[in-house]
């Protein structure tokens, strides 16, 4: 039995092994390419990265600065999700054309359309200028050290040889411990060329977010256009399609379980290197309170959208956002807690420790994990207070949002004079139109008083404002709302009509202005200056932690990759299910028939188009089944977050076979600590995007400009 055991227990850690990470494609090395030919890539170094010839970073630009995009055909053809491009989708939506209900695609060239704004940014070159950035810094402060490298980063920019329509970034690595630089181009004519309707594009939302199994189409098709020199250029009739250095062939062919998959995108924020304090604390201190704060604000909304359908259409947008992390959160704290990561960091932390002995770097590191926790428990009130603060002034009370604009507002004429008061003042009135026109004054009559009480009970106690303490919420709250000029745009606009003087009296005389702004000074004065000053000792603390980690890595060939910053990057894993407790498994592949299975109609959110109910009842799959199934999402074990939306996903010979676009609940805490045996990605199989396009859509016109193989 023990024999069996270990042979389980060693074919497991075969299994997983070598999974993980956000590698930067320039800085791939002989154990990259290793782990990636153990897990079936067939794929060199060169073919992911080369700055002379293309390769497959030339397909793969940072779409609208928060997505990811590919080039799939040689006329500029683009594909990311139906989410990346929703605002824009949005943005050519009307009473009469209503794309996001409907869909749209493009028969010609000419019935693309415009968005003002988009861009798609490509990489065309990476290079390690670490030691230019951090020339002449080895015997500064830290605050000399950063004003130097701050002036040694322009210089090197302003230096750098590159073309005219290019443009220069210098991002920071392994907390300040590495600088890249990354020559980009950036297109600025991307126009929309297909997207399915939402009850495809959308389908399942709000209840199937960060879930498996998954049945979403979330994809959607743009075309970038440049000059006739095929430069980067703004909008013009005369443009012309883009010619790419590389696009994407895509694989209809399938996978199967355990095949290879590359995800290559821009990932955007991860925190895999916190000390297991600091892991401690946001499991049980900060997340908690965010969580509880979203809920409260979440169930009131869903307590009138219920009740009422022009709310609902007022808040559907805004649920959705405030759910999203909500919802993030709570599957993060709870894969953090199964996995057990406090004390699987505090294991690894003495194992680090004692290998930073043998290279006799102790003396120069030994204090870091006492100065970890002395400087997270002098944080801590202070972190707490600014979630708190943050999460119900600024994110989930509107009329403390709009409050809290007319604070900075109060600001600007204190620093800047009147004509700074005066054209912040015009703006705003512009802008707070639209907001008003989603605004209820009586769903966020009820939100206030139940977060107004977790403000004043949850916040540690000397950074709560006088004026709550033993104050009954029950009676601020309409009192605020019956009298304050903040819940309709009229007494918005009636509050800044006159003088900066009569404008700033009338703010302050008003109850709702008058609380904000209390809770405001409470935070700006003695909050957040002194959340700043800790943090910042933690950062040093962190940069050194982060170079002895480096050191460690080094000397015992141990792999070590940069948290993600939002800069070009690949991971690697396999097609593969997963067991998220005990007696259930998530199977790999979803298919069509669990879009019929939970079909609702007229669901705003599982209502299905009868076209699609048709091509299922008909079996009229093309050539895109298997095995007479249609395939629509698969799961695998890549290391993803937030900005690799719309990501490609490559086969083994850096095929398109899916599109990236969420991760499993439970496998959230991939943000903080990976577990390749929890942790998944959610991809769109290709096979369904070209069915939809090709079947659906009768777009068949667009699949004739791809690179089909098998």
């Amino acid at each position: 039995m023990k024999k069996l055991t270990f042979i389980l227990l060693f074919l497991s850690s075969q299994l997983f092994a070598q999974q993980g990470g956000m590698w930067v494609p320039s800085l791939l090395t002989n154990m990259n390419e290793k782990e990636m030919k153990n897990l079936g890539s067939k794929l060199s170094a060169r073919d992911i990265y080369d700055y002379n010839d293309s390769s497959l970073k030339d397909a793969v630009p940072h779409f609208d600065g928060g997505c990811t995009s590919s080039v799939i055909s040689d006329k500029g053809l683009l594909l990311t999700n139906h989410h990346c491009g929703f605002d824009n989708i949005q943005f050519h939506s009307s009473v009469e054309h209503d794309y996001l209900t409907d869909g749209f695609w493009a028969k010609t060239l000419e019935e693309e359309l415009p968005n003002p704004g988009l861009t798609v940014t490509f990489v065309v070159r990476i290079e390690d200028v670490t030691n230019r950035v951090l020339a002449n810094t080895e015997k500064l402060t830290f605050e000399e050290k950063a004003i130097q490298i701050q002036e040694n980063i322009k210089e090197i920019a302003a230096k750098f040889e590159k073309e005219d329509y290019q443009d220069i970034s210098i991002k920071s690595f392994y907390h300040d411990n590495q600088y890249l630089l990354f020559v980009n181009e950036t297109y600025k004519d991307v126009r929309l060329v297909g997207a399915p309707p939402s009850s495809i594009g959308k389908f399942g939302s709000d209840t199937d977010n960060w879930m498996w199994p998954r049945h979403t189409g979330d994809f959607s098709l743009f075309r970038i256009y440049a000059d006739a020199n095929n430069k980067p250029a703004e909008y013009s009739k005369d443009n012309v399609p883009y010619k790419p250095k590389h696009f994407l062939p895509i694989n209809i062919g399938g996978i199967k379980e355990n095949d290879f998959t590359l995800v290559m995108g821009y990932p955007g924020r991860t925190q895999e290197y916190l000390p297991s304090v600091a892991v401690e604390q946001i499991v049980n201190t900060l997340n908690p309170v965010k969580i509880e704060i979203r809920d409260k604000a979440l169930k009131v909304m869903d307590e009138f959208m219920r009740e009422d359908k022009a709310i609902k259409i007022q808040y559907a947008a805004k649920y959705a956002s405030i759910a999203n992390y909500w919802k993030k959160w709570i599957g993060e704290n709870q894969g953090l807690q199964k996995a057990k990561v406090f004390s699987t960091k505090k294991k690894d932390e003495k194992q680090f420790l004692n290998r930073l002995s043998r290279i006799k770097k102790r003396k120069i590191y030994g204090r870091l994990f006492y100065d970890f926790e002395d400087y997270y428990a002098e944080i801590q009130p202070y972190s707490l207070s600014k979630e708190i603060f943050t999460e119900v002034a600024l994110r989930n009370n509107e009329l403390l949002q709009v409050g809290y604009k007319l604070f900075q507002l109060e600001n600007v004429l204190k620093t800047k004079g009147e004509q700074a008061f005066t054209d912040r003042k015009n703006n705003l009135i512009k802008a707070q139109e639209l907001f008003y026109k989603d605004y209820n004054a009586t769903v966020d009559e009820k939100i206030f008083e139940q977060l107004i009480a977790v403000y004043a009970l949850k916040t540690p106690q000397e950074y709560v404002p006088t004026m709550f303490k033993n104050l009954k919420f029950q009676q601020l709250t309409p009192e605020i709302y019956k009298t304050s000029k903040l819940t309709s745009y009229n007494g918005f606009k009636e509050l800044l009509n006159g003088t900066p003087q009569e404008i700033i009296q009338k703010l302050n005389a008003d109850k709702g202005y008058a609380t904000l702004k209390a809770m405001a000074t409470m935070y700006v004065e003695n909050v957040n200056p002194r959340f700043e000053e800790i943090n910042k000792k933690i950062g040093m603390t962190q940069h050194l932690y982060t170079q002895a980690l480096l050191e460690v890595s080094k000397k015992y060939k141990t792999r070590m990759f940069p948290d993600a910053n939002s800069t070009l990057r690949i991971t690697y894993g396999k097609a593969r299910g997963y067991k998220p407790v005990d007696a259930i498994r998530f199977e790999t592949f979803t298919y069509l028939e669990g879009v019929i299975q939970k079909y609702k109609p007229n669901d705003y959110e599982f209502d299905v188009p009868q076209k699609l109910l048709d091509l299922f009842r008909y079996k009229d799959y093309g050539p895109y089944a298997e095995k007479g199934k249609m395939p629509v999402c698969f799961v695998g074990t890549n290391h993803t977050t937030g900005g690799n939306s719309g990501s490609p996903v490559m086969d083994k010979k850096g095929n398109l076979i899916g599109l990236n676009f969420d991760r499993v609940w439970e496998g959230t805490m991939s943000d903080i600590y990976y577990d390749p045996s929890i942790c998944r990605n959610i991809m769109v199989d290709m096979r369904y995007v070209l069915f939809i396009v090709d079947k659906f859509a009768d777009s068949k016109h667009l699949i004739d400009e791809m690179n089909i193989v098998r």
